[in-house]
């Protein structure tokens, strides 16, 4: 695996026997022009596909509401003919340490025998890519506007994901990982907790006497630019089969079933470049669920990572593993602390502002490690 600073862009390059996967990680720096830093930044990251030979597959940019339409007018404009129309997840943040465009994260792969694009009625979500013995879903963006309350669009959300994977021959039993972007999470997020609870026991990833097979996760306080209560990605392996492996406990942290949240501290599963590891969101908290270091963001963000690492352990991962990372700050502030004193975290990293989903927790990672194979 390479990892690679080219200007704003980081670009970890895991190059397998038959594909390659690209992780790109692109922030702009604090104080430049936000426009002529996302020009620079879509073609940075263009040139690099191409160079590569290399497909979108993932795509995701976190900005603030009012700035999407030049984002993406900019984007469609550098992008041209690789765009495939799948577009980006828009997420929207308020302006932090770096202004109004906190970031944009790629995954793309090389050498696929098929990349298709998948969807429902009336927009492509999603690609499909097939790289001999082994096919890879990813769906972007899901969400379910035609519902008025958070409760319903959680559950239309769930069950338009699901039609589109029954469509290819799968369900949610062969969900790795997926990202629970959610507006105002803190005054809906127990509601949320029993839509997704509710489902998965209804499909059967959880069950009474026998292991759990909830996904990896992040629900995290980001809604969707267009204004809706929530946004779900996800990926999926439909072959081989049966092919998740689950890490329900990892170092001092249970199961965060037993506290009322359906899923795993990690999931892996083999994808076309070698194994994926997916880390969930990971914060401050004990092994009864509890969080630890109230009041204090540095201890919080210490814990935190501390905690990031022992998944990672779990897994027979190691820091130069690391592919992508998100890291959550509650506040402007708290951002502020993390880059200035977490800086030399030898990890590719975006930074945003958002509420993670209880009031005391004011901090919060996710990853996705990867080895060659």
């Amino acid at each position: 695996m390479l990892g690679v600073f080219l200007m704003l862009i980081d670009i970890r390059t895991i190059k397998g026997n038959r594909a390659t996967e690209m992780y790109i990680s692109a922030a702009p720096e604090a104080g430049k022009d936000m426009l002529l830093q996302a020009q620079e930044i879509f073609k940075g990251i263009k040139d690099a596909l191409d160079a590569n030979g290399a497909k979108i597959f993932l795509e995701r940019i976190f900005a603030t509401t009012e700035s999407f339409d030049e984002l993406l007018a900019i984007r469609s404009d550098v992008y041209h003919d690789i765009d495939d129309g799948v577009g980006p997840t828009c997420l929207s943040v308020p302006e932090g340490i770096n202004g109004k465009l906190a970031g944009v994260h790629l995954h793309a792969i090389t050498n696929c025998d098929e990349m298709k694009t998948i969807g429902n009625d009336t927009e492509p979500l999603g690609r499909i890519a097939t790289v001999g013995d082994i096919s890879y879903l990813t769906l972007s963006g899901v969400t379910a506007g035609r519902k008025e309350t958070a409760k319903e669009q959680s559950e239309e959300m769930f069950h338009t994901a699901e039609n589109i994977m029954k469509e290819n021959g799968i369900d949610f039993l062969a969900v790795p990982r997926t990202w629970m972007w959610l507006r105002d999470i803190l005054d809906w997020y127990d509601v949320f907790n029993l839509v997704r609870n509710d489902f998965f026991i209804e499909r059967g990833l959880i069950q009474k006497g026998a292991p759990n097979k909830m996904p990896a996760s992040t629900g995290i306080g980001i809604g969707p630019s267009s204004g809706e209560y929530c946004t779900m990605d996800l990926t999926a392996i439909i072959k081989p089969a049966g092919a998740v492996d689950y890490l329900d406990v990892s170092g001092k942290q249970e199961s965060a079933y037993d506290y009322g949240s359906a899923f795993s501290r990690a999931a892996s599963v083999p994808t076309p470049a070698g194994t994926t590891f997916f880390i969930s969101g990971t914060a401050s908290i004990d092994e009864a669920g509890a969080t630890t270091n109230l009041g204090d963001a540095e201890k919080q963000i210490e814990d935190t990572i501390i905690n990031v690492r022992a998944v990672l352990g779990e897994m027979g991962c190691q820091d130069k593993d690391m592919v992508q990372t998100f890291v959550y700050c509650k506040t402007p502030e708290i951002e502020k602390l993390f880059c200035e004193k977490f800086f030399d975290l030898p990890w590719p990293m975006i930074t945003c502002v958002a509420d993670v989903c209880r009031g005391d927790l004011l901090f919060e990672i996710e990853a996705t490690a990867m080895q060659a194979g």
